[in-house]
């Protein structure tokens, strides 16, 4: 039976350089396709004695799906207001906020004085009060932002 696979797909090698791009295009979905067939008859052998334990399963699936769904939790290390510092608050305001409250007020300070670079957007260009957040430098990129504005946010008291 193997040399007759052999001999029909030497036969089908053939006919598709013979014929032309398009016939040949054909003839290669062909192969995919009966090899798909085969594939799917050996994995049905091998799932016959899962469906058995999965029999069992959705008992316990639909016990546990009926529960109602509980909302996840903030995490109160991100919602703990921050104080920013003299130079951060010159930016976004003096009063304590939560990081992502700071982040949010940075980011409409950028896109208010047009700040974001228009080549690459990543980075973001600093003005005078940014300059002093960025310890100096005239350009950061925005993941580098965070830890530079996070050494200007303490604890409130």
């Amino acid at each position: 039976m193997a040399t007759a696979k052999k001999s029909a797909a030497g036969a089908k090698k053939a006919a598709a350089k013979k014929s032309s791009a398009k016939t040949a295009k054909k003839a290669a979905p062909a192969k995919k396709a009966a090899a798909k067939k085969a594939a799917p008859a050996k994995k049905a052998a091998a799932k016959a004695p899962a469906k058995k334990a999965a029999a069992k399963a959705p008992a316990a699936k639909k016990a546990a799906a009926k529960a109602p769904a509980k909302k996840r939790a903030l995490n109160p290390a991100l919602a703990a207001p921050m104080q920013p510092s003299g130079e951060l608050s010159a930016v976004i305001g003096n009063k304590p906020m939560p990081r992502s409250e700071v982040a949010k007020q940075i980011w409409a300070y950028i896109k208010k004085n047009g700040l974001q670079d228009q080549v690459n957007k990543r980075n973001i260009n600093a003005d005078d009060n940014l300059r002093k957040v960025f310890g100096g430098k005239n350009q950061v990129s925005m993941f580098e932002m965070t830890a530079l504005v996070n050494k200007h946010l303490k604890p409130a008291s």
